[in-house]
């Protein structure tokens, strides 16, 4: 049975660091980084919830690099269907709870309205269809469980369209950036905090569900860069591009090996109703972001 502590997999990456700051809150945290627990090998990864017994398991890891899943597919396939599959044995088992995090890209992104969780999945590349698969693993197999499905994720630490945007406006002297694709960027730090209020409510097992849970709000990923630039100026970077000079371009102007959806919006009404969540914008999370990286500098 489940002793104490939660096991947070995937500490090292974007995601894992926020949550970090947030789940000592409900009791010891261990964090597992990939070099220290490879979750694509099963035999180690039931071996290490077994030893530790946690309370919570929390998985913040995921095979993330969307092109490159296209020729790694079995790997995709382990980290990110597998592996939660096999947590959601081993939660279930324990009589531990499960938080797993997926992504808006299990959608095909053509459907005119934000997506909600009940909709039909029909990933268009095989990083999504992995997502998918772990979705439907820990949802068939996991005994209380939440699954977080988000979009475009943004944090202080690890790699985001946030900070190769600031970077690439320092280095260069012109910008493309699509607009014809349409999501909402969200918080890490908002959702560790979402993480660890839900967990520290004494009835969260009955609240077990997938839910959608992004920020308030929707934009391009050109007003994205856009809005980005435009505060970090403000803040005192030095850019040699100017927020207006981003040139805006279509999907079908910067072909990627792995198909993105065009509408990656989520429909945040059962998570806001079920867990009573007070959503802040999208721009207040990046707000934060770019503050926390001009603390860095200074």
């Amino acid at each position: 049975m489940a002793v104490d502590g939660v096991l947070l997999f995937g500490a090292d990456g974007q995601l894992g660091h926020a949550l970090q700051a947030e789940l000592p809150l409900l009791g010891r945290l261990i964090p597992l980084t990939l070099a220290e627990v490879d979750i694509a090998n099963a035999d180690a990864l039931r071996a290490a919830i077994r030893h530790h017994a946690p309370r919570y398991i929390v998985n913040a890891a995921a095979y993330t690099a969307v092109d490159k899943a296209e020729q790694e597919s079995n790997l995709a396939q382990a980290i990110n269907a597998k592996a939660p599959a096999i947590m959601a044995q081993e939660a279930k088992t324990l009589g531990a709870t499960l938080v797993h995090y997926s992504t808006d890209y299990v959608f095909n992104g053509q459907s005119p309205h934000p997506y909600k969780e009940s909709d039909p999945t029909d990933p268009l590349s095989v990083y999504g269809r992995s997502k998918r698969d772990g979705d439907e693993a820990v949802v068939a197999q996991a005994g209380a469980f939440f699954i977080f499905r988000s979009s475009w994720v943004v944090g202080v630490h690890g790699g985001n369209f946030l900070k190769t945007m600031l970077r690439l406006a320092q280095e260069r002297d012109s910008l493309s950036v699509v607009a014809d694709q349409h999501g909402v960027p969200t918080s890490a730090a908002w959702m560790a905090q979402v993480t660890r209020q839900v967990l520290q409510r004494p009835d969260h097992a009955a609240l077990s569900s997938l839910y959608h849970l992004s920020n308030q709000g929707q934009t391009t990923w050109h007003a994205y860069a856009q809005y980005v630039l435009r505060q970090a100026h403000q803040l005192g970077w030095q850019l040699k591009v100017q927020p207006e000079n981003i040139k805006a371009i279509t999907t079908a102007d910067y072909p990627l090996p792995a198909p993105r959806p065009v509408n990656s919006l989520l429909n945040t009404t059962l998570v806001q109703q079920r867990l009573g969540l007070n959503i802040p914008t999208w721009q207040s999370g990046v707000d934060d972001v770019l503050q926390a990286l001009k603390l860095q500098r200074e």
